[in-house]
């Protein structure tokens, strides 16, 4: 497997420092992305990284465990290149733009519903340490990591959610992490910038054996119960947009290292 030694952690803790100012030129020493066909890069025989990224965001690649090996370095350059930035930059502001010209009603119902893991916080340090994304995944080794409540935010989420705020649009998080980890993940959360939210969900035992896409499903059902108005949903798994009770518009964040069903 190939190896990027002390970069992924000094990457994202420049991502922190750049959480208001995204534009800002990002410091590190891996080459931006390249297409690993064509004129350009590394061919790989039969295999476009780049069309199996676009395949996976567009949700006609599913039901996968890993990346392709091939597409280890791919995504990682990826991930932690510009590009990526560039990406979530153009979805969040797009959603912004969309909240922006609604005409609410100030009745404090109005919610957006954000996901947390590579949504509104970033779990690179950890993916960049296990291939990002070509190791099978480890609950055990991943859930040491979110007990540590050191996963930066995602910068252009971060910037969202302030600006939704402002608009008087009130936030939900809902996280397909164990409820047992709710102390970890709200002070994750909270010492990052995201300081305030109408509630955070996490996952409970009564879900065991469903699928994320029911579980997510159902408590945005809920919420609509309690008189909410889900006008915007994000994440970054198609199982966060999906199912019933969307919200009356998705935006989907980049995330080519994992797939939940």
């Amino acid at each position: 497997m190939k190896t990027f030694p002390v970069l992924p952690l000094f990457f994202l803790a420049t991502l922190v420092a750049t959480n208001q100012a995204s534009d800002s030129p990002v410091s590190h020493q891996i080459h931006l992305l390249r297409p690993k066909t064509g004129s350009h890069g590394s061919h790989v025989p039969g295999f476009s990284c780049l069309s199996w990224r676009l395949g996976v965001e567009t949700h006609n690649i599913i039901g996968w465990k890993t990346i392709p090996a091939a597409c280890e370095g791919y995504v990682g350059h990826y991930m932690l290149g510009h590009q990526y930035r560039k990406d979530s930059k153009a979805i969040t502001y797009e959603a912004y733009l969309y909240a922006k010209s609604l005409n609410l009603t100030k009745d404090g119902k109005n919610l957006w519903v954000f996901d947390v893991d590579e949504t509104t916080l970033s779990n690179l340090p950890y993916y960049a340490r296990h291939g990002f994304g070509v190791e099978v995944f480890n609950p055990t080794s991943f859930n040491e990591w979110v007990s540590e409540s050191t996963a930066p935010a995602l910068p252009e989420s971060l910037q969202l959610y302030k600006k939704l705020l402002a608009l008087g649009i009130k936030v939900a998080f809902l996280t397909g992490r164990p409820e047992s980890y709710r102390k970890a993940t709200e002070t994750n959360l909270k010492n990052v910038g995201y300081r305030t939210w109408e509630t955070v969900i996490l996952k409970d035992s009564s879900y065991s054996g469903n699928t994320s896409l029911f579980y997510k499903s159902s408590e945005r059902g809920k919420l609509e119960k309690k008189g909410y108005r889900i006008i915007g949903n994000m994440g970054d798994q198609w199982t966060d947009l999906l199912g019933t009770n969307a919200g009356n518009r998705t935006f989907k964040v980049p995330d080519p290292m994992y797939y939940i069903s």
